[in-house]
This record gives C-alpha cells, sequence and structure tokens, in this order.
C-alpha cells in the first residue's frame, strides 16, 4: 500500500523546494523558500508521526541544518546529499535512521562495487538508501549523478534492482526530469518501479495532488510510496494539503 513520505529538502542552508534538472554550482531555479527552518518541518513531521521522511543536502552549506532536522527527530528521517563512506557514520550518530547514498558509488560514470562494499561496512545494510534518481534516454532510465547533473551508463532495469537490492534496505528516486514542476508524475517510471522492487522504494517527481498518491497506488500495485514536495501547502502550493497526506496513510 502506497504511503506519502515527507521530506525537507535544504538548499543553501534554507529549507527550499526547487526544479530538480535546473541545480548546479550557480544555484538552481527555486519554487519556493521558506520562512521556517528545517527543525521546524522535522518537529511537525514529529508531532504527526509521518514517518521514512529524507532530508535533503542539495549541494554545500546544509550540513547545519540537516543535523538540527535529524536532531528534533531521531530515528525520525533519512539523509542523504553529499554521504560517503567517510561521513556516513556521523549522521546515523547525530539520528538519520538510515543515510542516502548516490554519486560516492559511481566513479567515472561506472557503479563502483568497492565503494558500495566501503559505505555499507559503515552504515550496513539495514541502514543504507540507495538513490537511483535517474534521467530519461533513449533506452530507458539511467541513474543520474552530480546533482542530476551527469547521466551514468548505469541503466533502471531488473538486473540492476536485483543485484543492487543485496546491498541496502530501500531504494529512493527522484525522476529528475519532472523534479519541481509539478505537471505529473512519470507514470511509466512508477510502473517499472512497482514490477521490478522487492524492497521498499520511494518515488519523488512530479507529484501535484491527491489524486497522484491514488495513481502511484494503482500503478504499482502499492509497491511505492511517494513523495511530494512543491504542491504541498507546507511548501507554498495549493495541489494538496499535509492533513490530507496524513489522512491518506492513516487510511492505510
Amino acid at each position: 500500500m502506497t504511503l506519502f513520505r515527507p521530506c525537507i529538502d535544504l538548499h543553501q542552508g534554507k529549507v527550499k523546494q526547487i526544479v530538480g534538472g535546473s541545480l548546479n554550482d550557480q544555484g538552481a531555479d527555486t519554487n519556493y523558500v521558506s520562512p521556517y527552518d528545517s527543525t521546524y518541518y522535522a518537529e511537525l513531521y514529529r508531532d504527526n508521526n509521518l514517518t521514512g521522511g529524507h532530508v535533503i543536502a542539495l549541494g554545500p552549506g546544509n550540513k547545519e541544518a540537516a543535523l538540527n532536522a535529524l536532531k528534533a527527530w531521531p530515528q525520525g528521517l533519512q539523509f542523504g546529499g553529499g554521504v560517503n563512506n567517510e561521513n556516513a557514520a556521523e549522521f546515523l550518530e547525530a539520528g538519520a535512521s538510515h543515510v542516502i547514498v548516490t554519486s560516492y558509488l559511481f566513479e567515472g560514470g561506472q557503479l563502483s562495487a568497492d565503494r558500495l562494499e566501503k559505505i555499507k561496512r559503515e552504515t550496513r545494510k539495514e541502514h543504507l538508501i540507495l538513490d537511483l534518481s535517474c534521467r530519461r534516454t533513449d533506452s530507458g532510465w539511467n541513474i543520474a549523478t552530480d546533482r542530476w547533473q551527469t547521466i551514468t551508463e548505469t541503466q533502471i532495469t531488473k538486473q540492476t534492482i536485483q543485484e543492487l537490492s543485496g546491498h541496502c534496505s530501500e531504494f529512493l528516486v527522484h525522476a529528475a526530469d519532472v523534479e519541481g514542476l509539478q505537471a505529473g508524475i512519470d507514470q511509466e517510471l512508477v510502473k517499472v518501479l512497482g514490477e521490478i522492487c522487492e524492497i521498499p522504494v520511494t518515488y519523488a517527481g512530479g507529484a501535484r495532488s491527491l489524486s497522484d498518491l491514488k495513481e502511484v497506488d494503482h500503478l504499482s500495485n502499492g509497491k511505492v510510496d511517494l513523495t511530494i514536495g512543491s504542491a504541498l501547502d507546507i511548501f507554498g502550493g495549493n495541489g494538496i494539503t499535509l492533513d490530507e497526506c496524513i489522512e491518506w496513510n492513516q487510511s492505510r
């Protein structure tokens, strides 16, 4: 059964909603900058028992805000953004239930089995989430790293998912091409994830209303969870309210 998963996206130390594909060293196209800090959102999710949410640091300058969120709700949030084998333990010790890893795992566009083993030694499988955020290509979807700017040679296929499932407890998949656009989810990708993933997976990108939760539930046979960002009222959106998401989860 599909659940709503909350998020806290951090950019330049502030809670923001950005257009995912626009992120680069100079900044990003921004949908919303919150007047509230990361602690506010962590406490909001904690008070409403919204579990499995993620704090994502989009570039440098976000560590303090990330640690504040993890402190506000120990074991209630996952953390991703620049995680590697040298700093993963720090975020787990700071209160993250899991760490989320992407770019570190790749060298020269290739998935590194050595790096995967190194970080797994630090986190153990049960605290590791692999971020398979991707961009659509002529042949399907390829994992994108470095703030979704570098398209790797690794495709999201049944074989890839099966191989990686043995190394982590969950997957997180941002559809970078539709992230932040509020133009609808990537239906094909959600359907594929529902068919090939045997461990928990959360999809993010394009969600704009309660009907998207229903659609993801239908397309994935309830196997894929959904993150909603820019369309949510707490991030300045008018497509869906946090209260509706809470009610949806409670009804599941």
